[in-house]
C-alpha cells in the first residue's frame, strides 16, 4: 500500500525512522566522543591500538552489511533485521561501562558495529520503498538530519552528565542504553512495510554482482578509494585534543560539528534533487580534501574549531546523497543488496584508513593521517569527474568517456 505523503513529500517510515535514528545516535554520540579519550586518558592505550580498534569495529559492520542487505531482499523483509541491529546494539552498552582494559573496549566496538551491520541495509531500503524517485534525496537528507540531530544531543548530554557524576565515564556509558532502548521500540510499533508475495526460491535474490551494471560498480569503487583516507573520527578528536582544547571542552566541539551537520543535511538533500546528486558529492570530495589539510596543517584550537564548523557541512553534503544518488543506479529487486554491498565496501576501506592512519600519528606525525586523507579524497574527487563525463553506460554496462 503506498505510504500517505507528509512534508517533504515522504511517507511516515522516512519521518519514523528519522525519529528511531535520532534516538540511537543520542544514545552513541554520548559515547562515541568519550571513548579515546577513555582510551588514550583513562586506559592509557596509543594511537595505534585505538586506530586498530576502530578499524576491527567498522569492517565488522561492513561485512554484516552485504549479508544482511542480501538476506533482507532475499526474506522480503526489513523491519525485524532493524530491530535486531538497535537492540544488539543498545545491550552492547554494558560491556564498555564494565571495561577495564582495552580489548574489553574492542569488544563493546565490535559488539556495537555487529548490531549496525545487521540494520543499516534493510533500513535504507525501507526509506527508498517509502520515497518517490524525486525526493530520494530530501528523504535521505532528513534521515542524517535526524540521525546527526541525535549527535548534537548526545554529547550535549554526556557533557551534563560528566559535570552532574564528577567525569565519571561509566555512568555515562550506562544511561546511554536508555535512548537506544527507546529506538527499538519506534521501530516495534510504528514503522510498517509493505508485504510481499514469497517467491520461489529459485527466483530469490542471490548474493552476486552480476545484477549490478558497470556504474554501480565504479561509483562503489570510487566511494571505496575515498573511504581509504577517511580515517576515523577519533583522529580529529585527538587532534583537537592535541590543539590545546581541554578534554571537557571536545564533547562541545564534536556537539557543534553536529549540529552544523544536521542542519546541513536537509538542504543539501533538497538542493541535489534540483541541481543534481553528483555536483553535490563531487563539492563534498573536494571539501573534504581541503578540510584534512587544514587539519594537517592546523597549530591553534580557533582554526581547529572552523575546520571542525566545515566538516560538518562536507558531512552533510555527502552522507545522504551518496545514498540518494546510489538509489536511482541500482535494480528495483536488489535495494537492500545494494546499500549492503555499497556499505560494505566503504566499511572494509576504513579498516586500512583508521589502522594507516594510527601508524602515521604514531611513526610520522599527526600531520602525516590528514595529508593521507587529503590526498585520497582528491583522488577520488578525480575519479568522480571521470564518472560524471560518462555520458551512458554502453551495451556491457560501461561507461563511455
Amino acid at each position: 500500500m503506498k505510504q500517505k505523503k507528509r512534508l517533504f513529500n515522504f511517507g511516515k517510515n522516512v519521518t519514523i525512522t528519522g525519529f528511531v535514528s535520532f534516538f540511537m545516535d543520542i544514545s552513541s554520540e554520548m559515547i562515541y566522543p568519550l571513548v579515546p579519550l577513555f582510551l588514550a586518558n583513562v586506559l592509557g592505550v596509543n594511537k595505534s591500538i585505538i586506530g586498530l580498534i576502530e578499524g576491527v569495529a567498522e569492517s565488522t559492520a561492513s561485512v554484516l552489511k552485504v549479508f544482511s542487505g542480501w538476506y533482507s531482499d532475499r526474506i522480503g523483509s526489513r523491519k525485524w533485521l532493524m530491530v535486531a541491529g538497535y537492540g544488539i546494539s543498545t545491550l552492547s552498552r554494558p560491556i564498555l561501562a564494565l571495561a577495564a582494559g582495552w580489548h574489553h573496549v574492542m569488544g563493546f566496538r565490535f559488539v556495537d558495529r555487529f548490531g549496525k551491520g545487521i540494520r543499516t541495509a534493510p533500513r535504507d531500503a525501507i526509506v527508498v520503498e517509502s520515497t518517490d524517485k524525486a525526493y530520494l534525496g530530501r528523504a535521505f537528507g532528513f534521515q542524517r538530519a535526524m540521525d546527526t540531530m541525535g549527535a548534537v544531543v548526545g554529547p550535549a548530554l554526556a557533557v551534563f552528565l560528566l559535570g552532574l557524576f564528577s567525569n565519571n565515564y561509566r555512568i555515562v556509558f550506562w544511561l546511554s542504553m536508555i535512548p537506544g532502548f527507546i529506538a527499538v521500540l519506534l521501530i516495534i510499533f510504528f514503522i510498517t512495510e509493505q508485504k510481499k508475495a514469497s517467491a520461489p526460491v529459485s527466483a530469490k535474490p542471490k548474493l552476486t554482482l552480476k545484477y549490478f551494471d558497470g556504474r554501480f560498480k565504479a561509483f562503489v569503487l570510487i566511494a571505496a578509494v575515498f573511504a581509504v583516507g577517511n580515517s576515523s573520527d577519533v583522529f580529529l578528536i585527538l587532534k583537537a585534543q592535541q590543539s590545546g582544547i581541554q578534554p571537557i571542552t571536545i564533547p562541545v566541539v564534536y556537539l557543534m560539528f553536529n549540529l552544523i551537520y544536521a542542519l546541513s543535511a536537509l538542504p543539501a538533500g533538497i538542493a541535489a534533487d534540483k541541481f543534481g546528486k553528483r555536483r553535490v558529492i563531487l563539492i563534498g570530495f573536494v571539501l573534504f580534501a581541503l578540510v584534512y589539510y587544514g587539519f594537517a596543517v592546523a597549530s591553534d584550537t580557533l582554526m581547529v574549531w572552523v575546520l571542525f564548523a566545515f566538516y560538518g557541512i562536507f558531512m552533510g553534503l555527502t552522507e545522504g546523497v551518496q545514498k540518494a544518488f546510489l538509489a536511482t543506479i541500482i535494480p528495483l529487486d536488489f535495494k537492500a543488496t545494494a546499500f549492503g554491498i555499497y556499505n560494505t565496501a566503504v566499511g572494509l576501506a576504513m579498516f586500512p584508513a583508521s589502522l594507516i592512519g594510527g601508524l602515521l600519528w604514531d611513526r610520522i606525525s599527526p600531520a602525516a593521517t590528514f595529508y593521507f586523507g587529503s590526498i585520497t579524497a582528491a583522488t577520488a574527487a578525480l575519479l568522480f569527474i571521470v564518472f560524471i563525463l560518462c555520458d551512458k553506460p554502453n551495451k556491457l554496462g560501461a561507461c563511455r568517456i
